[in-house]
């Protein structure tokens, strides 16, 4: 897994894989539930997303806003640098080694990190190299009451997150409500904990945009504000309600 920086808790992924015809008989059932409440399955016409990522862990504090266009795989990022200095680029990443190396080793990576706390169920059925389980009802890692608990767990080489393991606990409306994520590798963090509340809907996407929780027992807030989608043929965008 990659780690942004010392505070960045990097919660990356092997491969974004958009949605495949065969991926209902590789996943549970209770994970296709899942990703259909958040709409899996019309993510295919979303043209765009668009969010602020806003880090709390400890005092350091950040933001980085994000215009992510699924079908090319094009981001946008607007934020700073390590010197702390504005930065605003555009990218394509299937050209990403023609970048700068600042492009490479920091914005690319955050935008995965971003990413995966914003559309993360679907990466539960996305990433085939993943093996997911249902481990059916078990204790919410905050200790208060129980959820339906899935287990993804990545391939211990290779990709973003090698080994990392995540428990996602779900509430009755197959929506998620906690998360655990074990890593992997030997840098930090090895044990996030965090809620899933704040839920928006932007046209027929679900979004979490609040998580409350800690990272190897320091506090951690992650909030997404700004988010919207502009669905395919239209130049209009739809906040988040």
């Amino acid at each position: 897994m990659y780690r942004i920086s010392a505070f960045g808790l990097a919660l990356g992924l092997l491969l974004l894989l958009l949605p495949a015809t065969s991926w209902a008989q590789q996943r549970p059932a209770i994970a296709e539930q899942m990703a259909k409440v958040y709409g899996i399955d019309s993510f295919g016409k979303v043209e765009a997303i668009r969010y602020t990522f806003n880090f709390e862990f400890g005092d350091h504090k950040f933001s980085r806003s994000w215009v992510w266009s699924p079908k090319t795989d094009t981001v946008s990022y607007s934020g700073k640098d390590k010197a702390g200095k504005p930065v605003k680029v555009t990218y394509a990443r299937s050209q990403l080694g023609s970048q700068s190396d600042a492009v490479q080793k920091e914005v690319d990576p955050a935008f995965w990190n971003d990413q995966y706390w914003l559309v993360f169920p679907f990466h539960v059925i996305w990433d085939t190299n993943a093996t997911v389980t249902d481990d059916g009802m078990q204790p919410l890692p905050s200790g208060k009451g129980s959820g339906h608990r899935i287990t993804v767990k990545y391939p211990s080489d290779g990709g973003y997150a090698p080994g990392d393991t995540w428990e996602i606990f779900l509430g009755g409306d197959n929506r998620i409500v906690e998360l655990a994520y074990h890593g992997g590798g030997s840098t930090p963090p090895k044990l996030v904990t965090a809620t899933w509340t704040g839920y928006m809907r932007a046209g027929p996407i679900l979004f979490s945009t609040e998580h409350r929780g800690a990272a190897d027992g320091t506090r951690l807030r992650i909030h997404l504000t700004g988010v919207a989608v502009k669905m395919v043929g239209s130049k209009a965008w739809i906040p988040a309600r």
